[in-house]
């Protein structure tokens, strides 16, 4: 009889791994870039984009891995549509009800996850075809790749664009030369292309470190 394969085996925990590098959904797959450009000009509502993104994705992939044997074939994307409806709803809810200052910068990009290729490739790519578990992993360590680069463009655009970090003031007003200082804020890192540029940065030292990337 086969042994029973454990929670957190090499394997599985290659599920949460490979997406924080080799196989990031923003930096290598190349998806999500649209939410990476709108919504990091500061960085709490990518951190609150990036928390959103791994609850969503992780619940509909652990239900749509339970109801993969009841599903039709025929209309496995309505099912997968309305799971993921249903849980960016109750995201919104939340978000209204605790941060609802946050939730009027994101505006209508919580409601764009229902669309986010991301979580449809992974619904279809592996929840589909995988148990409940495995699915969970899945879907939190794909939602945490895609939230680290969330994070990492909106720490530098807010630092830079802003001199603040989480609304926090960070850079000191007698750096700045107005005050007679040597710094000024940098006005095009809170416009959207920068983010564009931020996120190229990051995938050229991703795979200047990792060669493989460059030769897959």
């Amino acid at each position: 009889m086969n042994e029973k394969e454990p929670l957190f085996s090499k394997k599985n925990l290659k599920l949460l791994s490979d997406p924080m590098n080799n196989s990031n959904p923003i930096t290598v797959q190349v998806l999500g870039i649209c939410s990476a450009l709108a919504v990091t000009a500061q960085l709490k509502p990518s951190v609150v984009m990036a928390i959103s993104v791994v609850a969503v994705l992780a619940l509909a992939n652990v239900i749509i891995s339970l109801l993969r044997n009841t599903i039709p074939n025929r209309i496995r994307i309505i099912v997968q549509l309305v799971v993921i409806a249903a849980l960016v709803i109750l995201v919104d809810l939340v978000l209204k009800a605790y941060v609802y200052d946050v939730s009027k910068q994101l505006s209508v990009f919580v409601g764009l996850i229902i669309t986010n290729c991301i979580i449809m490739g992974r619904l279809e790519a592996f929840a589909l075809g995988n148990k409940p578990w495995q699915s969970f992993l899945d879907g939190v360590g794909n939602a945490a790749g895609y939230g680290v680069i969330l994070i990492i463009v909106g720490f530098f655009r807010e630092l830079f664009g802003s001199g603040t970090l989480y609304g926090y003031k960070i850079i000191p007003d007698s750096w700045y030369i107005a005050n007679g200082g040597f710094y000024e804020n940098n006005g095009l890192m809170v416009l959207s292309p920068m983010a564009l540029v931020v996120v190229g940065i990051i995938i050229w030292v991703q795979r200047s470190k990792n060669r493989q990337l460059i030769e897959d």
